[in-house]
């Protein structure tokens, strides 16, 4: 599973090119976990001989072949982390083009060099900076490029709707920490826009980081009051999904296998 949102609609979004040193290509993957796609995206500093490539995708080869040619030469191809949707074409895109990939989690690395917290990778004048973004999965990072005020954040903050924290690999405190570490960057305006793993480019970083903060507040909020109500004679077993049940009772319910998933790493959260 990658990403999810709490709501499931697809939109018009097909990838383009934002800021100066952007590109975005939509791979053919689209569904209720993906939205319209991955969002692949390729870095070059303009002028710049070399790119990066953020999170090639699914192994399909009409994508592959289009992020090669978009690419030219590649440097280094990053992982936001390990979901399939993001990372299963990374080891083929880079042995077609000859460049390592980096990622937090070893196993998907191509080369020597890990990736992690504070990391500079900096290629013919363009810089990308890590941050750490763990909460959507152990591994989650974002990838952020001062020059253009935009930060790529992978499933850690999507186009559209919201994400999921998937208990036991995804932890919420840690990506409520990860929100806070990302809207301290919007707040200094040190970034502006979000480029994200999937769905729409969001130009105002700020106010989506807000959103996404007050909603995970909410949805715990909504989690202890349902808590408060139900029998206390259900199993631990059956607890998630009779939370489910009122706190994302207007949802399509095809997302709350998802849903729980979420509701496990909020109980967590708040036995903590």
């Amino acid at each position: 599973m990658s990403a999810a949102g709490d709501e499931g609609n697809l939109g018009a979004w097909s990838g383009g090119s934002y800021g100066e040193r952007g590109r975005c290509l939509l791979a053919p993957n689209p569904g209720i976990m993906t939205l319209d796609g991955t969002n692949t995206w390729v870095l070059r500093e303009p002028g710049g001989r070399r790119s990066v490539v953020v999170d090639p995708g699914p192994s399909d080869a009409v994508h592959l072949d289009a992020v090669v040619e978009a690419a030219g030469e590649v440097a280094v191809v990053l992982l936001t982390h390990h979901h399939s949707d993001h990372a299963e074409g990374a080891r083929e895109l880079a042995e077609r083009v000859g460049a390592p990939v980096r990622a937090l989690d070893p196993s998907f690395r191509l080369g020597s060099e890990g990736l992690g917290e504070g990391d500079v990778i900096e290629v013919d004048g363009l810089e990308v900076r890590v941050v750490g973004t763990p909460g959507h999965t152990a591994d989650s990072l974002s990838f952020w490029v001062p020059a253009d005020g935009a930060v790529l954040t992978g499933d850690t903050v999507l186009g559209r709707g919201t994400t999921v924290v998937a208990h036991p690999d995804g932890a919420l405190g840690a990506y409520l920490d990860s929100l806070d570490r990302l809207h301290a960057l919007a707040a200094s305006r040190e970034v502006s826009t979000i480029w994200p793993g999937h769905g729409p480019v969001i130009g105002d970083a700020l106010a989506a980081l807000d959103y996404y903060i007050a909603h995970r507040r909410s949805r715990l909020e909504q989690v202890e009051a349902a808590l408060g109500v139900l029998p206390a004679e259900v199993g631990e077993d059956d607890l998630p999904r009779r939370v489910v049940e009122i706190v994302y009772a207007d949802v399509d319910p095809v997302l709350w296998g998802a849903a729980e998933l979420s509701v496990r790493a909020q109980l967590v959260y708040l036995r903590r």
